[in-house]
């Protein structure tokens, strides 16, 4: 198994070879030269697995035997996905099983994915990136300085799987006074002197610009051995593709069934891993996208134009992980809709990265979405809050602002006989503000959290300047 580049001007790797580097040399995002195909026999032989046994499986289609040896790789796996790391979320839910699947009526499930440690799904992911990371810097004796850029979720999910991790910093940067209070918290409290919190005065995008300008300085990243955990790291985009399998066993009976994921996405690296799965062979009749407010990606799936806003045009939502208007990981869906051709998808790019624009509906490549399964919708914060309050209503269950875009919309697109399963992204606690507006009352949250608001925060104020950024980190890793 190797890996090569979205813009196809950089070397076939290994697995740990890309691992600690996230962007390519030229820029571009890895993805395998082929996607490992997933037989009939190996899905009736997964159907009965523990979730660290399933992600053994799926991981080991990614990864040589001679660059993380099988049983290593089971250590790493059965370290991470257990009831003790996934046991802080709802008092109801089924721990043991790290994923449970609950059904609203027949046909229409969550699957929950906010188990972990700070109660979103990027734990699913950042978890056994943590243990990956540690692994094979440990082997290596090297150090690691992460850069990493977070709307909500991320940021919270890297920092609490390398706290205290050996040869390991985190950079952290957020959109100064754009997430929850209880985001913030969770990020901003955390004491750790290998934590290091910079909260930047823009939006989601300038943080996210920032990552790649230093990730792109090959000079500052080889020196000061930067490397990323956002979600243009492959490692967890392949884990995140552990739980569409979990999730698609649960829902049906038979592996002669089909089943549809809505999925609310940001920076596209969450249906990213619904994609990756199908195009292994999971059976995955659609994958339904779903936006808020920033709608670039709905825009794209339904007209074929990717036009990324810029600060003034991204909106603030109540579903804040979300609010992105330039989506990284949509350039590995790209690739495979233009043929993997890196050509195209270069020049693609080149008027993306020069604050354009690019249209493929006149193009044989915007026919060829329907093969894909994708299918997107919109979500307001009327919308959500109505859905909160719909979902509360009716099935006596409580979901946060984001769960609530992809049910809002799942509902709107399913068909009639069609299985779907929303995915869940976070706990409702850490959005009480909307909770409240919808419900009129506070959702719990696990005692851990108790009162993390009012804990001392430790964090810099910075302008969106990548070299101000760079020197930050220089300063403390030299």
């Amino acid at each position: 198994m190797r890996y090569i580049s979205t813009r196809g001007n950089s070397e076939p790797k290994t697995f740990t070879e890309i691992l600690l580097g996230g962007l390519a040399p030229d820029g571009g995002l890895y993805l395998p030269q082929a996607y490992p195909q997933v037989s009939r026999a190996e899905l009736d032989a997964w159907r009965g697995l523990s979730y660290a046994e399933l992600a053994l499986k799926v991981l080991g289609k990614f990864i040589d035997d001679s660059d993380i040896p099988s049983a290593d790789l089971q250590a790493l796996t059965f370290r991470t996905y257990t009831a003790q790391v996934y046991g802080n979320g709802r008092a109801d839910s089924n721990f043991a099983d790290i994923t449970p699947l609950r059904w609203l009526e027949p046909g229409l499930a969550t699957l929950e994915l906010s188990n972990g440690p700070t109660l979103a799904f990027k734990d699913m992911a950042m978890q056994l990136l943590g243990n990956l990371f540690e692994y094979t810097l440990m082997k290596s004796g090297e150090s690691l300085n992460i850069l990493g850029a977070t709307s909500g979720d991320t940021g919270s999910s890297a920092e609490y799987a390398m706290r205290g991790k050996r040869g390991i910093r985190v950079f952290m940067l957020s959109p100064h006074g754009k997430m929850s209070r209880f985001q913030t918290a969770q990020m901003f409290s955390l004491q750790d002197p290998n934590i290091f919190n910079i909260a930047i005065r823009g939006v989601f995008d300038d943080c996210q610009d920032i990552v790649k300008n230093a990730g792109n300085d090959h000079a500052f990243k080889q020196k000061h051995k930067l490397g990323t955990v956002n979600s243009i790291n492959w490692a967890r985009v392949a884990a995140q593709a552990v739980y569409y399998f979990k999730g698609y066993f649960a829902a049906t009976r038979s592996n002669d069934e089909q089943v549809s994921f809505a999925v609310p996405s940001g920076n596209f690296g969450n249906i990213c891993a619904g994609h990756i799965a199908r195009m292994m062979g999971l059976p995955i009749k659609r994958l339904v996208l779903a936006t808020n407010e920033n709608d670039v990606l709905d825009e794209f799936f339904k007209r074929g134009v990717y036009r990324p806003r810029g600060a003034d045009q991204t909106f603030q939502t109540s579903s804040p992980s979300m609010d992105i208007s330039k989506a990284s990981n949509f350039e590995r869906f790209v690739f495979d809709l233009v043929g993997r051709d890196a050509a195209v998808v270069r020049e693609l790019w080149r008027k993306i990265e020069s604050g354009g624009a690019f249209d493929l509906s006149q193009t044989p490549y915007f026919e060829r979405l329907a093969d894909f399964g994708f299918v997107s919708g919109k979500s307001t914060h009327a919308d959500r809050v109505a859905t909160i309050r719909s979902v509360w209503d009716q099935y006596g269950v409580m979901i946060d602002p984001h769960t609530a875009d992809g049910i809002k919309v799942a509902v709107e697109l399913r068909q009639p006989g069609e299985i779907m399963v929303c995915l869940e992204t976070a706990l409702p606690a850490k959005f009480d503000e909307t909770i409240h507006e919808a419900l009129a009352i506070e959702p719990e949250r696990p005692v851990s959290m108790a009162g993390i608001e009012n804990l001392p925060q430790r964090f810099e104020v910075m302008d969106a300047d990548a070299e101000a950024v760079k020197r930050f980190v220089a300063a403390r890793v030299d």
